[in-house]
C-alpha cells in the first residue's frame, strides 16, 4: 500500500513539474531500421512513469494469485502429511487415555515417510504390549530401524525396546540389544538396571553381584531394588555352592566376600536363611551369636525371627542375659519367644509372649500375636488362641 501511494505521487509530480518544462521540451529519437519513434522529453518521462506504475500495478495481482495457487497446491500436496501428524498426535493422547487399541490404531496409520515413525512403532508396540498381544508387538518392534546413533535420539528408544523384548520374553532380543549398547552402561543407570534384571533371568548371578558394586554408587536405583537383587543373586550362588559342592566350599566361599559385603543384614541372613534350611547350626551360631552379644538391633532381631533356626539354645542363652538386665524389654522378650518357639521350647514361649503383652503401650506387632497364638495351639489352649487370631483379625 506504502509503495502504491509512492507511485502515485511520483506520478502527480511528474505532471506538476511538465509545464514547466514545456518551453524547453526537448526531443527523443529512437530509430530500429525502418521505424523511427520521436517524442518530447516530458511525454517521454510521462509515458515511463506510467508504465512503471502498470508493471508494478500487475506485478501485486500476479504474486497474489501466485500466492493464491501455491496456497492451494500445499492444502492438497501436505494432506497426507497433516493427517499423518494428527493421527501421531492422537495415538499419543489415547495412550496417555490407556485406550490402547485406539492408540494402536491411531500410531500405525501415522506412519509413512516421516521422522516420527520409530517412535510411532514405539509406542504402537508398547500399546500392543499392554494389551497382550506378543505377535503385535514384536512386528512393530521389527519395523523401528537401528541405524540411528544414540547421540543423535538419546538412549531412551533403546532402553523400552529392551524393556519390551524382556516383557514379551524375547531374552535373545534384550540381549542382543543390551550388549549393542553396552558401553553405555557407565553413563545411563537405567541401562545398568536392565543389565542386571537380564543377568538374573540368566541366572549369571556372578555378574550381578559385580553389577551391585556399580549399582550401590549410583543415586538414582532405589536401596529396595539393589537389596532385593542382592538377595536373590546371594541366594541363588549360596544354595549352588552347597548343592554342587559341599558345606566347606560354601564356608570358604563365605570368607571370600568383601568384609563390607558381609556387614549386610540383607546378605548375612540370605546365608543365614540358606545354613539354616540346610540344617548346618555351628556356622549360623557362630554368624549369629556375636551381634546378638553385642546388643543387636530390633531391626537384626526382626530378621532372625525368619530364620528356622532348629536348635537355637546358645542364642536363647544369649537373649536371657540380656533380659535379667532388663526385664520389660520388648526387643528381648519378643527375640525370646520366637527363639523358644523355633526351638519347640512351647512354655518358655508362652511366658515371652504374654510378658511383652503385658507391658504398657502396644510394644508388640502382628507377627508376635501370630507367634503366641500358633505356641498356643501346641499348648492345646485353642480357645485363647482363638482369642488371639480374633484380635489379629480386627487390627
Amino acid at each position: 500500500m506504502k509503495r502504491l501511494i509512492i507511485l502515485f505521487l511520483v506520478f502527480f509530480a511528474a505532471v506538476a513539474v511538465s509545464p514547466l518544462l514545456i518551453n524547453e521540451k526537448g526531443y527523443i529519437l529512437i530509430a530500429m531500421g525502418d521505424l523511427t519513434i520521436e517524442s518530447t522529453v516530458v511525454t517521454a518521462v510521462i509515458m515511463l512513469v506510467l508504465l512503471f506504475i502498470g508493471l508494478m500495478f500487475a506485478l501485486k495481482v500476479f504474486k497474489g494469485g501466485l500466492n493464491i495457487g501455491f496456497d492451494a497446491w500445499n492444502m492438497f500436496a501436505f494432506a497426507s502429511q497433516r493427517r499423518r501428524r494428527r493421527n501421531f498426535n492422537k495415538g499419543i493422547a489415547s495412550y496417555v487415555l490407556e485406550d490402547y487399541k485406539q492408540a494402536e490404531d491411531l500410531l500405525v496409520k501415522s506412519t509413512g515417510n516421516s521422522n516420527l515413525d520409530d517412535t510411532a512403532y514405539l509406542v504402537a508396540a508398547s500399546a500392543a504390549d499392554k494389551q497382550n498381544l506378543p505377535e503385535n508387538t514384536k512386528h512393530y518392534l521389527s519395523l523401528i530401524e537401528d541405524n540411528k546413533t544414540v547421540k543423535n535420539n538419546g538412549l531412551d528408544s533403546v532402553l523400552v525396546r529392551i524393556q519390551l523384548f524382556i516383557s514379551q520374553k524375547d531374552y535373545t532380543s534384550a540381549r542382543e540389544l543390551i550388549d549393542k549398547y553396552h558401553i553405555h552402561i557407565g553413563h545411563d543407570e537405567r541401562l545398568l538396571v536392565l543389565e542386571i534384571e537380564m543377568c538374573l533371568i540368566e541366572q549369571r548371578y556372578d555378574a550381578v553381584i559385580d553389577y551391585l558394586i556399580q549399582a550401590r554408587k549410583s543415586k538414582v536405583i532405589d536401596d529396595s531394588k539393589i537389596i532385593a537383587w542382592e538377595e536373590e543373586a546371594f541366594k541363588h550362588q549360596f544354595s549352588s555352592i552347597l548343592s554342587k559342592q559341599d558345606q566347606s566350599a560354601l564356608e570358604d566361599y563365605w570368607k571370600s566376600i568383601a568384609k563390607k559385603v558381609r556387614a549386610r543384614e540383607s546378605v548375612v541372613f540370605t546365608y543365614c536363611n540358606v545354613l539354616a534350611n540346610a540344617n548346618i547350626v555351628k556356622p549360623l551360631e557362630k554368624i549369629l551369636l556375636a551381634p546378638v552379644k553385642k546388643g543387636a538391633s530390633s531391626s537384626f532381631l526382626k530378621q532372625m525371627r525368619k530364620l528356622p533356626i532348629s536348635q537355637p539354645d546358645a542364642l536363647i542363652a544369649l537373649v536371657q542375659k540380656h533380659l535379667h538386665r532388663d526385664t520389660s524389654s520388648a526387643k528381648w522378650l519378643s527375640a525370646l519367644g520366637h527363639l523358644a518357639l523355633s526351638g519347640q521350647q512351647w512354655q518358655m514361649a508362652e511366658k515371652a509372649f504374654n510378658s511383652l503383652l503385658a507391658l504398657e503401650g502396644k510394644q508388640y506387632d502382628e507377627e508376635d500375636l501370630a507367634a503366641l497364638a500358633k505356641t498356643l495351639v501346641e499348648l492345646n489352649k485353642h480357645q485363647e488362641a482363638n482369642a488371639i487370631y480374633q484380635k489379629l483379625l480386627t487390627q
